[in-house]
């Protein structure tokens, strides 16, 4: 395998870290607005674990509703990274995508993201490898910077690997040498994985991936749903200093915002304070499983906790199908992004499903429904 020299690599570093961003935190000026229907939208299910449940029930749940999201249209369902966190099921994140693109037929299955520094290159290679080939043409492999748990935890995961977040530009570089056309006088080689050339995504809630994934030309996605802060600068920066690849001849950008619809914009508010609860947990630091909703936060946050909730959780859409859908398309107008993904945190499955079934319709959909 071909391995990017190490003195280039350093140099991406250079230009990564330090080129500065715009002073302008705006997007570009938008010719032409997209609508919610010129746009595919997709699903990130982090495996919540709900009150009550096991973590089979959690796995369950997800199955059913990545066949829901099929049916639907939705574009891709993507599982996220996470570890030592009460309330979220999806440390094991390769397999569950295993297990959910077997249990469907077209819907893309992938990752939202593999935390790289938790990981060697060669292991993800064989993994995503291995997936491409029992799922042709389905996987896709979304790569993150962050270690997705507490100092503690990622260094028992890191505990035999000499790599650090630092490293992360040389890692995707070398991951996607080992996805690329297959080189027989490679000395190290990812078997199954070399030649499937499995999609690379990077993601981000900063500039610094914004930048790395338009020096590498991969397509870049933003997390928009819990990291708000640096949505509109990391896109503009993205776009500004993209250069095509073999792999994304143009810029594309997807950004993961919160959607809780219902019927009318009072229930969707009910369904919302378990949502609002989880997001609590992460502000205090006592996580809990996905809480049933209750009648009024009031008596649950102080102003502190609502303020740091609300602005952590600033991109979350919360009604009626005509609120959401007038607010949905307000953010894409601001953002011009080229897809959606959605999170809903609904305790209740049945709502749930129903959420992500009256989204469905705002959109560019993969296939029509039998």
């Amino acid at each position: 395998m071909f391995l990017i020299p190490a003195f280039i690599g350093v140099l991406l570093i250079i230009q990564v870290i330090f080129l500065q961003p715009s002073s302008n935190h705006q997007i570009n000026p938008i010719v032409m607005a997209k609508q919610l229907a010129d746009i595919p939208v997709s699903v990130l299910d982090p495996a919540p674990i709900v009150a009550g449940d096991t973590l089979s029930d959690s796995f369950s749940k997800s199955l059913e509703l990545a066949r829901i999201a099929e049916k639907c249209g939705y574009h891709r369902y993507w599982f996220a990274e996470h570890h030592n966190i009460e309330n979220i099921a999806s440390s094991a994140t390769s397999i569950l995508i295993g297990f959910i693109a077997g249990g469907t037929s077209r819907i893309r299955v992938g990752s939202g993201g593999v935390m790289l520094p938790n990981h060697a290159p060669l292991i993800i290679a064989e993994q995503f490898g291995t997936l491409e080939t029992l799922y042709p043409g389905r996987i896709d492999l979304g790569l993150g910077r962050a270690p997705g748990t507490d100092p503690l935890t990622s260094t028992a995961l890191r505990r035999n690997l000499k790599g650090s977040v630092d490293d992360f530009p040389q890692d995707v570089m070398e991951l996607r040498d080992y996805l690329a056309p297959r080189d027989v006088t490679a000395r190290v080689r990812a078997i199954p994985g070399e030649g499937t050339q499995v999609p690379i995504w990077l993601l981000g809630s900063s500039t610094y991936s914004a930048q790395l994934a338009a020096a590498l030309g991969l397509p870049f996605a933003f997390a928009s749903h819990f990291a708000p802060t640096y949505l509109y600068e990391a896109l503009q920066l993205y776009r500004e200093r993209f250069t095509p690849s073999a792999q994304l001849h143009n810029s594309y950008t997807m950004a993961c915002v919160n959607v809780i619809v219902a019927d009318t914009d009072e229930e969707a508010q009910h369904l919302a304070t378990s949502f609002y609860m989880l997001a609590m947990g992460i502000v205090t630091g006592k996580r809990k499983p996905l809480q049933p909703p209750i009648q009024s936060m009031d008596n649950v946050w102080n102003d502190f906790e609502k303020a740091a909730v609300m602005q952590m959780m600033q991109f979350s859409f919360i009604g009626s199908v005509a609120t959401v859908k007038e607010q949905l398309q307000f953010f894409v107008n601001n953002t011009n992004i080229d897809e959606l993904m959605i999170a809903s945190y609904i305790y209740d499955q049945t709502a749930k499903i129903k959420s992500y079934q009256l989204i469905a319709p705002f959109f560019k959909t993969d296939i029509q429904k039998h």
